[in-house]
Protein backbone atom coordinates (compact mmCIF):
# COMPACT_ATOMS: atom_id res chain seq x y z
CA UNK A 1 0.00 0.00 0.00
CA UNK A 2 1.39 3.36 -1.06
CA UNK A 3 0.30 6.73 0.32
CA UNK A 4 1.33 9.80 -1.63
CA UNK A 5 0.66 13.51 -1.47
CA UNK A 6 -0.07 16.12 -4.11
CA UNK A 7 2.26 19.10 -3.85
CA UNK A 8 0.44 22.46 -3.69
CA UNK A 9 2.01 23.86 -6.86
CA UNK A 10 -0.87 26.21 -7.72
CA UNK A 11 -0.71 29.78 -6.49
CA UNK A 12 -4.26 29.38 -5.12
CA UNK A 13 -2.73 27.12 -2.44
CA UNK A 14 -0.07 29.61 -1.33
CA UNK A 15 -0.31 32.33 1.25
CA UNK A 16 0.87 35.87 0.47
CA UNK A 17 4.19 35.29 2.25
CA UNK A 18 4.91 31.86 0.76
CA UNK A 19 7.95 31.26 -1.42
CA UNK A 20 7.33 28.62 -4.13
CA UNK A 21 10.89 27.38 -3.66
CA UNK A 22 9.66 25.96 -0.36
CA UNK A 23 7.84 23.28 -2.38
CA UNK A 24 11.08 21.33 -2.64
CA UNK A 25 11.43 21.37 1.15
CA UNK A 26 7.77 20.35 1.40
CA UNK A 27 8.54 17.33 -0.77
CA UNK A 28 11.51 16.36 1.39
CA UNK A 29 9.36 16.70 4.51
CA UNK A 30 6.73 14.40 2.99
CA UNK A 31 9.41 11.80 2.19
CA UNK A 32 10.76 11.92 5.76
CA UNK A 33 7.22 11.62 7.13
CA UNK A 34 6.64 8.29 5.41
CA UNK A 35 4.81 9.22 2.22
CA UNK A 36 5.89 6.98 -0.64
CA UNK A 37 5.05 9.29 -3.54
CA UNK A 38 4.93 12.96 -4.50
CA UNK A 39 2.53 13.99 -7.25
CA UNK A 40 1.96 17.25 -9.12
CA UNK A 41 -0.99 18.31 -11.25
CA UNK A 42 -1.03 20.01 -14.61
CA UNK A 43 -3.32 22.78 -15.82
CA UNK A 44 -3.60 26.20 -17.39
CA UNK A 45 -6.73 27.21 -15.47
CA UNK A 46 -4.68 29.00 -12.82
CA UNK A 47 -1.05 30.07 -12.30
CA UNK A 48 1.18 27.29 -10.96
CA UNK A 49 4.66 25.84 -11.08
CA UNK A 50 4.72 23.78 -14.27
CA UNK A 51 4.42 20.06 -13.56
CA UNK A 52 7.53 18.67 -15.24
CA UNK A 53 9.64 21.57 -13.97
CA UNK A 54 8.55 20.73 -10.43
CA UNK A 55 9.39 17.05 -10.84
CA UNK A 56 12.80 17.91 -12.26
CA UNK A 57 13.49 20.02 -9.15
CA UNK A 58 12.37 17.19 -6.87
CA UNK A 59 14.39 14.46 -8.61
CA UNK A 60 17.81 15.28 -7.07
CA UNK A 61 16.30 16.58 -3.82
CA UNK A 62 14.59 13.30 -2.88
CA UNK A 63 15.84 9.73 -2.60
CA UNK A 64 13.16 7.05 -2.57
CA UNK A 65 9.72 8.52 -3.24
CA UNK A 66 7.91 7.94 -6.51
CA UNK A 67 7.51 11.17 -8.49
CA UNK A 68 4.25 11.40 -10.39
CA UNK A 69 1.80 13.49 -12.37
CA UNK A 70 -1.89 13.62 -11.47
CA UNK A 71 -2.62 14.13 -14.23
CA UNK A 72 -0.40 15.30 -17.06
CA UNK A 73 -2.30 16.61 -20.08
CA UNK A 74 -0.12 15.72 -23.07
CA UNK A 75 -2.05 17.91 -25.50
CA UNK A 76 -0.47 20.95 -23.86
CA UNK A 77 2.97 19.87 -25.15
CA UNK A 78 4.68 18.62 -28.30
CA UNK A 79 4.69 14.81 -28.03
CA UNK A 80 8.30 14.01 -28.96
CA UNK A 81 9.70 16.75 -26.72
CA UNK A 82 7.52 15.48 -23.87
CA UNK A 83 8.95 11.99 -24.31
CA UNK A 84 12.40 13.53 -23.94
CA UNK A 85 11.40 15.47 -20.82
CA UNK A 86 9.81 12.45 -19.14
CA UNK A 87 12.79 10.24 -19.92
CA UNK A 88 15.10 12.92 -18.51
CA UNK A 89 13.14 13.12 -15.24
CA UNK A 90 13.16 9.32 -15.00
CA UNK A 91 16.94 9.35 -15.42
CA UNK A 92 17.50 12.19 -12.94
CA UNK A 93 15.34 10.43 -10.34
CA UNK A 94 16.95 7.02 -10.84
CA UNK A 95 13.81 5.46 -12.31
CA UNK A 96 11.24 6.84 -9.84
CA UNK A 97 8.79 8.46 -12.28
CA UNK A 98 5.13 7.50 -12.76
CA UNK A 99 3.08 9.37 -15.36
CA UNK A 100 -0.69 9.68 -15.04
CA UNK A 101 -2.26 11.18 -18.16
CA UNK A 102 -5.67 12.63 -18.99
CA UNK A 103 -7.43 14.23 -21.94
CA UNK A 104 -9.09 17.11 -20.09
CA UNK A 105 -12.75 17.78 -19.49
CA UNK A 106 -15.56 19.57 -21.33
CA UNK A 107 -16.18 23.15 -20.33
CA UNK A 108 -13.56 25.58 -19.08
CA UNK A 109 -11.33 22.79 -17.74
CA UNK A 110 -10.69 21.27 -21.15
CA UNK A 111 -11.82 22.59 -24.49
CA UNK A 112 -10.39 26.14 -24.17
CA UNK A 113 -7.01 24.60 -23.34
CA UNK A 114 -7.08 22.65 -26.61
CA UNK A 115 -7.68 25.94 -28.43
CA UNK A 116 -4.67 27.50 -26.68
CA UNK A 117 -2.58 24.46 -27.61
CA UNK A 118 -3.79 24.53 -31.24
CA UNK A 119 -4.84 20.88 -30.95
CA UNK A 120 -8.26 19.64 -32.15
CA UNK A 121 -10.80 18.77 -29.46
CA UNK A 122 -12.17 15.99 -31.67
CA UNK A 123 -10.68 12.52 -31.23
CA UNK A 124 -8.88 13.66 -28.10
CA UNK A 125 -8.94 10.21 -26.48
CA UNK A 126 -7.47 8.53 -29.56
CA UNK A 127 -4.81 11.26 -29.64
CA UNK A 128 -4.00 10.63 -25.98
CA UNK A 129 -3.61 6.87 -26.51
CA UNK A 130 -1.46 7.41 -29.60
CA UNK A 131 0.73 9.88 -27.72
CA UNK A 132 1.37 7.28 -25.03
CA UNK A 133 2.09 4.65 -27.70
CA UNK A 134 4.53 7.09 -29.34
CA UNK A 135 6.34 7.70 -26.05
CA UNK A 136 6.73 4.00 -25.44
CA UNK A 137 8.01 3.45 -28.97
CA UNK A 138 10.58 6.22 -28.59
CA UNK A 139 11.70 4.88 -25.22
CA UNK A 140 12.26 1.52 -26.93
CA UNK A 141 14.43 3.17 -29.56
CA UNK A 142 12.01 3.61 -32.49
CA UNK A 143 13.01 6.04 -35.23
CA UNK A 144 9.51 6.41 -36.70
CA UNK A 145 5.87 6.20 -35.66
CA UNK A 146 2.85 5.74 -37.88
CA UNK A 147 -0.49 6.11 -36.09
CA UNK A 148 -3.84 7.31 -37.34
CA UNK A 149 -3.31 10.80 -35.90
CA UNK A 150 0.40 11.08 -35.09
CA UNK A 151 2.91 10.28 -37.82
CA UNK A 152 6.64 10.84 -37.64
CA UNK A 153 9.44 9.58 -39.86
CA UNK A 154 13.22 9.85 -39.49
CA UNK A 155 13.09 10.63 -35.76
CA UNK A 156 16.62 11.33 -34.48
CA UNK A 157 17.91 9.38 -31.47
CA UNK A 158 15.92 10.26 -28.36
CA UNK A 159 16.68 10.13 -24.66
CA UNK A 160 16.13 6.68 -23.19
CA UNK A 161 14.65 6.49 -19.66
CA UNK A 162 16.19 4.76 -16.68
CA UNK A 163 13.98 1.69 -17.03
CA UNK A 164 13.50 -0.48 -20.09
CA UNK A 165 10.16 0.43 -21.64
CA UNK A 166 9.97 3.67 -19.72
CA UNK A 167 8.09 4.76 -16.60
CA UNK A 168 4.66 3.32 -15.76
CA UNK A 169 1.80 5.25 -17.36
CA UNK A 170 -1.54 5.47 -15.58
CA UNK A 171 -4.85 6.79 -16.86
CA UNK A 172 -7.18 9.14 -15.01
CA UNK A 173 -10.87 8.71 -15.87
CA UNK A 174 -13.86 6.59 -14.98
CA UNK A 175 -16.13 6.50 -18.06
CA UNK A 176 -16.81 3.03 -19.48
CA UNK A 177 -14.47 3.80 -22.38
CA UNK A 178 -11.72 4.96 -19.99
CA UNK A 179 -12.06 1.79 -17.92
CA UNK A 180 -11.71 -0.38 -21.02
CA UNK A 181 -8.71 1.59 -22.26
CA UNK A 182 -7.05 1.36 -18.84
CA UNK A 183 -7.40 -2.40 -18.85
CA UNK A 184 -6.06 -2.75 -22.38
CA UNK A 185 -2.98 -0.54 -22.36
CA UNK A 186 -2.23 1.40 -19.15
CA UNK A 187 -0.17 0.48 -16.10
CA UNK A 188 -2.42 2.06 -13.50
CA UNK A 189 -5.78 3.70 -12.84
CA UNK A 190 -6.12 7.01 -10.94
CA UNK A 191 -9.76 8.17 -10.72
CA UNK A 192 -11.52 10.16 -7.98
CA UNK A 193 -15.06 8.75 -7.61
CA UNK A 194 -17.04 10.20 -4.68
CA UNK A 195 -18.50 6.76 -3.83
CA UNK A 196 -16.19 3.85 -2.93
CA UNK A 197 -18.76 1.47 -4.43
CA UNK A 198 -18.21 3.14 -7.81
CA UNK A 199 -14.49 2.60 -7.39
CA UNK A 200 -15.03 -1.11 -6.75
CA UNK A 201 -17.25 -1.57 -9.79
CA UNK A 202 -14.89 0.45 -11.97
CA UNK A 203 -11.92 -1.64 -10.87
CA UNK A 204 -13.82 -4.81 -11.76
CA UNK A 205 -14.39 -3.41 -15.26
CA UNK A 206 -10.72 -2.45 -15.59
CA UNK A 207 -9.63 -5.95 -14.60
CA UNK A 208 -12.12 -7.59 -16.95
CA UNK A 209 -10.79 -5.48 -19.84
CA UNK A 210 -7.25 -6.43 -18.82
CA UNK A 211 -8.12 -10.13 -18.78
CA UNK A 212 -9.76 -9.83 -22.20
CA UNK A 213 -6.52 -8.28 -23.47
CA UNK A 214 -4.40 -11.09 -22.02
CA UNK A 215 -3.18 -9.08 -19.06
CA UNK A 216 -3.39 -9.76 -15.32
CA UNK A 217 -4.79 -7.70 -12.46
CA UNK A 218 -1.22 -7.24 -11.19
CA UNK A 219 -0.34 -5.38 -14.41
CA UNK A 220 -2.43 -2.39 -13.31
CA UNK A 221 -1.95 -0.34 -10.12
CA UNK A 222 -5.33 0.60 -8.56
CA UNK A 223 -4.88 4.15 -7.29
CA UNK A 224 -7.14 6.92 -5.96
CA UNK A 225 -6.93 10.72 -6.05
CA UNK A 226 -8.72 12.19 -3.03
CA UNK A 227 -8.95 15.60 -1.35
CA UNK A 228 -8.49 15.34 2.42
CA UNK A 229 -8.91 17.73 5.33
CA UNK A 230 -8.33 16.46 8.90
CA UNK A 231 -9.81 18.60 11.67
CA UNK A 232 -11.35 17.60 14.99
CA UNK A 233 -13.69 20.60 14.63
CA UNK A 234 -15.81 19.22 11.80
CA UNK A 235 -17.47 22.49 10.83
CA UNK A 236 -14.19 24.35 10.84
CA UNK A 237 -12.70 21.70 8.59
CA UNK A 238 -15.59 21.91 6.14
CA UNK A 239 -15.30 25.70 6.00
CA UNK A 240 -11.60 25.42 5.23
CA UNK A 241 -12.24 22.83 2.53
CA UNK A 242 -15.02 24.97 1.08
CA UNK A 243 -12.57 27.87 0.82
CA UNK A 244 -10.12 25.53 -0.89
CA UNK A 245 -12.74 24.37 -3.41
CA UNK A 246 -13.75 27.93 -4.25
CA UNK A 247 -10.14 29.11 -4.61
CA UNK A 248 -9.10 26.12 -6.72
CA UNK A 249 -12.18 25.48 -8.88
CA UNK A 250 -14.48 28.40 -8.29
CA UNK A 251 -17.20 26.09 -6.90
CA UNK A 252 -18.51 25.43 -3.36
CA UNK A 253 -17.56 22.27 -1.49
CA UNK A 254 -21.00 20.70 -2.00
CA UNK A 255 -20.54 20.85 -5.76
CA UNK A 256 -17.01 19.48 -5.63
CA UNK A 257 -18.16 16.56 -3.47
CA UNK A 258 -20.61 15.51 -6.19
CA UNK A 259 -17.85 14.99 -8.76
CA UNK A 260 -14.67 14.20 -6.81
CA UNK A 261 -13.61 12.08 -3.85
CA UNK A 262 -13.50 14.42 -0.84
CA UNK A 263 -12.92 13.22 2.71
CA UNK A 264 -13.04 15.51 5.73
CA UNK A 265 -13.56 15.15 9.45
CA UNK A 266 -11.64 13.92 12.46
CA UNK A 267 -8.70 11.56 11.97
CA UNK A 268 -10.91 8.59 12.83
CA UNK A 269 -13.61 9.71 10.40
CA UNK A 270 -11.09 10.21 7.61
CA UNK A 271 -9.55 6.80 8.31
CA UNK A 272 -12.95 5.14 8.18
CA UNK A 273 -13.83 6.74 4.84
CA UNK A 274 -10.45 6.02 3.26
CA UNK A 275 -10.70 2.49 4.61
CA UNK A 276 -13.79 1.99 2.45
CA UNK A 277 -11.73 2.81 -0.63
CA UNK A 278 -9.01 0.40 0.54
CA UNK A 279 -11.66 -2.31 0.90
CA UNK A 280 -12.81 -1.44 -2.63
CA UNK A 281 -9.34 -2.28 -3.94
CA UNK A 282 -7.26 0.91 -3.78
CA UNK A 283 -3.55 0.26 -3.30
CA UNK A 284 -2.07 3.72 -3.96
CA UNK A 285 -3.74 6.78 -2.46
CA UNK A 286 -2.74 10.25 -3.68
CA UNK A 287 -3.88 12.77 -1.05
CA UNK A 288 -4.58 16.38 -1.96
CA UNK A 289 -4.45 18.41 1.23
CA UNK A 290 -7.26 20.94 1.67
CA UNK A 291 -5.36 24.03 2.82
CA UNK A 292 -4.60 27.44 1.31
CA UNK A 293 -1.10 28.27 2.54
CA UNK A 294 2.07 26.26 2.96
CA UNK A 295 2.02 26.46 6.76
CA UNK A 296 -1.46 24.92 6.85
CA UNK A 297 -0.41 22.42 4.18
CA UNK A 298 2.45 21.29 6.43
CA UNK A 299 0.09 20.91 9.36
CA UNK A 300 -2.27 18.78 7.26
CA UNK A 301 0.72 16.80 5.97
CA UNK A 302 1.69 15.84 9.52
CA UNK A 303 -1.88 14.84 10.36
CA UNK A 304 -2.16 12.74 7.21
CA UNK A 305 1.21 11.08 7.90
CA UNK A 306 -0.19 9.72 11.16
CA UNK A 307 -2.75 7.74 9.14
CA UNK A 308 -0.21 5.94 6.96
CA UNK A 309 0.51 2.91 9.21
CA UNK A 310 -3.19 2.29 9.82
CA UNK A 311 -4.05 2.44 6.13
CA UNK A 312 -1.18 0.12 5.25
CA UNK A 313 -2.40 -2.38 7.84
CA UNK A 314 -5.93 -2.15 6.42
CA UNK A 315 -4.57 -2.82 2.94
CA UNK A 316 -2.65 -5.85 4.21
CA UNK A 317 -5.82 -7.26 5.74
CA UNK A 318 -7.82 -6.55 2.58
CA UNK A 319 -5.19 -8.28 0.43
CA UNK A 320 -5.18 -11.28 2.74
CA UNK A 321 -8.97 -11.53 2.49
CA UNK A 322 -8.80 -11.33 -1.31
CA UNK A 323 -6.28 -14.14 -1.43
CA UNK A 324 -8.10 -16.47 0.97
Amino acid sequence: MDIGVLLPTGTAQWGPADDPRELVAFGRQAERSGFSSLFVNDSLISPRIEALTMLAALAPATETVTLGTAALMPFLRRPIQTAQSLASIDLLSGGRLTVTVGAGFPGRFGRPLYTLSEVPWERRFARLDETVALWRALWDGADSFHGEILRFADIPPTTRPSRAGGPPIWLGGATPAALARTGRMYDGWLPYPPDPADYASGLRDVRKAAADAGRTAEDITPALFVSVRIDEDIESGRRALDAYARATYGVPLEELERIQAVVTGSADQVLKRLGRYVAAGVRHIVVRLGALDLRSQRDQLERAADLIPVLQTAADHASTSEGS
